[in-house]
């Protein structure tokens, strides 16, 4: 299949691009800052969160997931395109017997998958912080794999978008400036409409219902994606 030969090439063509580095370094990031909060106010934390510490560590993580999550959006999508950008290679590769439609889906289908590695790790790491914090071994498996997986779910609109604007575009500026905007301002915009999709990754984590936040954002991330695979037929290529 011409998207999985794709893919594998771009598996490839991201090599020693410091792409990896930054799938690591997203949650391990977010991790070691709880650590250092825990650490420092163990006590008064343990004292708080006395009823359930699993379920403390984890809401205090998953305060920052939905930033994280966009500026993590924002620098796969621009790291990815950019590979082709800075080789200049955009020409040669549309030359290649493959369609452009293949191109543009395995570039998508990266994005996930690496976006995906990332946000399993941030539950594995936050249970290695709980148990090196002492925490009961019994773990509560699905609080971890919500906060890791259900907003990400509803952040597929921002990829999508970002993705698009970073094939579009050869400098990056536009894009990064619109994905980092994005994460400034989403901790301002929760008083605003439920339907917003800057709102959804934090509504995802919440205890009612967020199965819709979820599906919305499949389900609109896979319609920009398919807006964008359209333009990017027709484009010219530099």
């Amino acid at each position: 299949m011409m998207v999985l030969r794709s893919l594998r090439a771009d598996f490839l063509k991201i090599r020693r691009k410091g792409i990896w580095f930054l799938i690591f370094l997203a949650p391990l990031g977010l991790v070691a800052m709880q650590g250092l909060n825990f650490g420092l106010r163990y006590d008064y934390l343990s004292n708080i969160y006395k009823d359930n510490l699993w379920g403390g560590l984890i809401y205090n993580i998953e305060l920052f997931v939905p930033m994280s999550l966009f500026l993590g959006c924002t620098l796969i999508s621009s790291l990815v395109a950019n590979v082709e950008h800075q080789m200049s290679s955009w020409k040669q590769l549309l030359a290649l017997p493959i369609s452009r439609s293949a191109v543009f889906l395995s570039k998508f289908a990266l994005c996930v998958l690496l976006l995906t590695a990332s946000c399993l790790l941030l539950p594995l790491c936050t249970v290695g912080l709980g148990l090196l914090l002492g925490f009961e071994p019994a773990l509560p498996i699905k609080e971890l794999l919500s906060m890791g997986f259900y907003p990400y779910l509803a952040a597929w609109p921002l990829l999508a978008l970002q993705l698009w604007l970073s094939l579009t575009f050869r400098n990056q500026a536009l894009p990064v400036s619109i994905g980092v905007a994005a994460a400034i301002l989403s901790p301002f915009t929760l008083d605003l409409s439920a339907w917003m999709p800057l709102n959804w990754p934090t509504l995802a984590l919440g205890d009612t219902s967020p199965l819709p936040f979820m599906i919305g954002g499949i389900v609109l991330g896979l319609f920009i994606m398919l807006i964008s695979l359209l333009h990017f037929n027709r484009k010219d290529v530099d």
